[in-house]
């Protein structure tokens, strides 16, 4: 991993900038629910996974990629562009950054209700406010979709 005294002192201005420009939630607690052993589960990540085939990430995307839920891991790939971004982990065991099968594990023992028919990859190098209208339109999907639960990875 990269350390920010690593980069030259405009690539650590841009990476400064990024931090700054966060939004500030407050501190509005998370909604309580059922317990997860009734919820309907999606996966969000970051990684820049896709299905083979459809479009890859590019420099910047803000955009969302669709990955259903019966995608098997061999039909995954990653188009993440980040060059501080070790792909290493995903190279190995894909449920690293999107673990789909431990999430149909978890369903196998009960222990979450239903995994949801889709799950989404944005590319976790996008610019921090361009995601927002985004993540509103994948909140519709996730409705749309009966999920009341989201497992983040982000990376």
């Amino acid at each position: 991993m990269a350390r920010l005294t690593d980069f030259s002192e405009s690539e650590q201005k841009h990476h400064l900038d990024k931090i700054r420009d966060l939004p500030a939630f407050g501190d509005t607690p998370f909604q309580s629910g059922p317990p997860l052993r009734q919820r309907r589960v999606a996966i969000v990540t970051t990684a820049g996974v896709h299905v083979r085939g459809d479009r890859l990430f590019d420099s910047g995307a803000a955009d969302y990629r669709v990955i259903p839920g019966d995608t098997r891991a061999a039909d995954l790939m990653m188009s993440h562009v980040s060059v501080n971004f070790d792909r290493t982990g995903f190279q190995e065991d894909i449920n690293v950054v999107f673990p789909l099968a431990r999430l149909r594990e978890l369903q196998a023992a009960g222990l979450v209700g239903a995994v949801a028919d889709f799950h989404y990859s944005f590319m976790g190098a996008a610019p921090i406010r361009a995601l927002e209208p985004k993540a509103r339109e994948l909140a519709v999907l996730l409705k749309k979709d009966r999920v009341d639960a989201v497992l983040l990875t982000p990376v």
